[in-house]
């Protein structure tokens, strides 16, 4: 999905392929909406309409987003760095 896609505008702060592959297994909502080019409300309202383009998982109360989702949605391979 891109920015244009979910309707939101791209980010200054996206993230590039060495940022991407240095990320965690999860990310906060916040740093996975860069990686996607999307501001934060606009994934927090794919969020609760259930159209985030990958799974979430609530947390203790937090919401964290696999990053080997977000490399697959994005066509990043683990092995590229």
């Amino acid at each position: 999905m891109t920015a244009q896609e979910a309707g939101g505008q791209v980010s200054a702060g996206a993230m590039g392929l060495e940022e991407l592959l240095s990320l965690p297994a999860t990310v906060n909502v916040v740093t996975a909406s860069r990686a996607l080019g999307i501001g934060r409300d606009k994934a927090y309202e794919l969020i609760r309409n259930g159209t985030f383009p990958v799974r979430t998982l609530a947390l203790g109360g937090k919401t964290r987003v696999p990053t080997a989702e977000l490399w697959k949605l994005l066509g990043v391979e683990s092995t590229q760095a």
